[in-house]
């Protein structure tokens, strides 16, 4: 589908540009991290490459990145090749990470003047994102499998400096790639890499729990926030467009426990906040409540707006 830009009330088509270089997409991609994907720049081609030796080669990885609200690695590459297999490229790169963590937490450490151990760092939660103008049907039906934590990008560069970075939706995740490839190398990677649903965090006869967060869940879709919704290990997230997490929900065999990023006593709410604050838990939240009704999500919808604002104060002001 074309994209237009609105002239006195008539669309006029945008035409698409060319960049002159894999590594101009790259050092723009570089340079607004935060923004398109919520994830801190490590290093690529805006300072040094990353490489680590393997089969006495060295590897290179166009951009290594952080989650810092899920502590976990990402890797992107950039491609012009159209012939390249997803499945191959992808699971060699969290081949990288799962024998070089000791190496990774060094590189981390080093550019980002951090101390992480790598007790610290949830390994599971790996992940590598592809950026390219285009890809083959072959190459998007690749990503048709569920746990597979590989994500592309198409970017389109058009007249006026405008750019779209588009997200390949997998068109049905029905099957583990395990069950197709037995290259003992994806296996072992595979089992360490884990790409987290929502059948994760809520058990199967959590029925009540379930149906609560399929409801808290329509409320929070409805808002005019631009939301992304993540899984991990612990927690479901709800995710800005910034990258921030600005509630978060720990299921339970009965009801929700919701943490909201402004401190327990910053508002007043007809349901009790509780301080986690100076209380060891998963989350990144200051703040909670424990719902276990339907006629409660109303005043969390309302919560997860002030938690959205307090989080954002920077950028909104």
């Amino acid at each position: 589908m074309p994209v237009y830009r609105i002239s006195k009330s008539k669309l006029e088509p945008l035409s698409k540009r060319k960049f002159d270089l894999e590594k101009d997409v790259q050092e723009l991609t570089e340079q607004n991290l935060e923004t398109l994907f919520g994830i801190k720049f490590v290093s690529g081609a805006s300072n040094q490459e990353f490489h680590i030796p393997v089969q006495e080669q060295e590897f290179y990885i166009d951009t290594l990145a952080f989650d810092e609200e899920q502590k976990s690695f990402v890797i992107i590459e950039y491609k012009k090749d159209r012939s390249f297999s997803v499945i191959d490229q992808g699971f060699a790169y969290l081949s990288a990470i799962v024998n070089h963590k000791a190496d990774l937490i060094l590189e981390l450490n080093e550019r980002l003047e951090k101390n992480f151990k790598k007790a610290d760092i949830d390994w599971d939660a790996s992940r590598v994102i592809f950026i390219s103008p285009e890809f083959t049907n072959y190459q998007k039906n690749a990503i048709n499998f569920k746990n597979l934590p590989f994500y592309l990008y198409e970017v389109d560069y058009y007249s006026g400096d405008i750019i779209d970075y588009s997200p390949i939706k997998p068109y049905q995740t029905s099957a583990s790639v395990t069950h197709f490839i037995k290259d003992p190398n994806i296996q072992k990677v595979a089992k360490e890499i884990k790409v987290y649903t929502v059948d994760d965090l809520i058990k199967p006869e959590w029925t009540e729990t379930r149906e609560l967060f399929e409801e808290l869940d329509k409320g929070m879709r409805r808002t005019e926030i631009e939301t992304r919704i993540k899984f991990t290990k612990f927690y479901i997230a709800y995710m800005s467009k910034h990258g921030r997490n600005y509630i978060e929900i720990v299921p339970r065999a009965k009801g929700l426990k919701i943490y909201f990023r402004f401190p327990f006593n910053y508002l007043r709410s007809s349901l009790h906040l509780g301080d986690c604050s100076k209380i060891g838990h998963w989350t990144n939240g200051d703040s909670f409540i424990n719902i276990l009704t339907n006629d409660q999500i109303s005043e969390i919808i309302r919560l997860a707006k002030e938690s959205f604002k307090y989080l954002h104060r920077d950028i909104y002001k």
